[in-house]
């Protein structure tokens, strides 16, 4: 299990990350405020680089299904950090959803194995829309 031991680029790639989701989160809270957004944006790309490792990134980012996310992902950092928070946010969020697209059928297996939160995920409603991608999920 040499792949899921922890060592210390790791931990703090993962440190990163989730301060970036915070300053993320912060700047949005207070109104699309530009610096936090760019503090969050720089941290979570630098955590993911750390967590993964640069040629793992370089290669998951670079790949033609996920060239789409990495570039609208780009421009919009670009857009926030030029005065544009909200459009540029928009954009992130466009290219997170594209990067990311074959991680969300793991991880509503996931979410809906906790006690609380899994809750609302066995409601017949979101039962039904969340089974369409069971099928697909990635294995971690």
């Amino acid at each position: 299990m040499a792949g899921l031991e922890m060592d210390d680029w790791k931990k703090i790639g993962l440190g990163f990350t989730g301060f970036g989701i915070f300053f993320s989160f912060l700047g949005i809270v207070f109104f699309f405020d530009k610096g936090l957004l760019a503090i969050g944006n720089i941290l979570f790309v630098s955590g993911v680089l750390m967590t993964i490792g640069i040629k793992s990134s370089l290669k998951f980012f670079m790949k033609q299904t996920n060239l789409k996310g990495t570039i609208s992902f780009g421009i919009g950092f670009f857009f926030v950090i030029s005065g544009w928070p909200v459009t540029g946010m928009a954009i992130e969020a466009y290219g997170f959803l594209i990067l990311f697209n074959g991680f969300w059928p793991t991880l509503s297996v996931f979410v809906s194995k906790i006690p609380i939160i899994g809750w609302v995920f066995h409601q017949p409603f979101i039962r039904s829309f969340l089974d369409r991608y069971r099928g697909k999920r990635v294995p971690i």
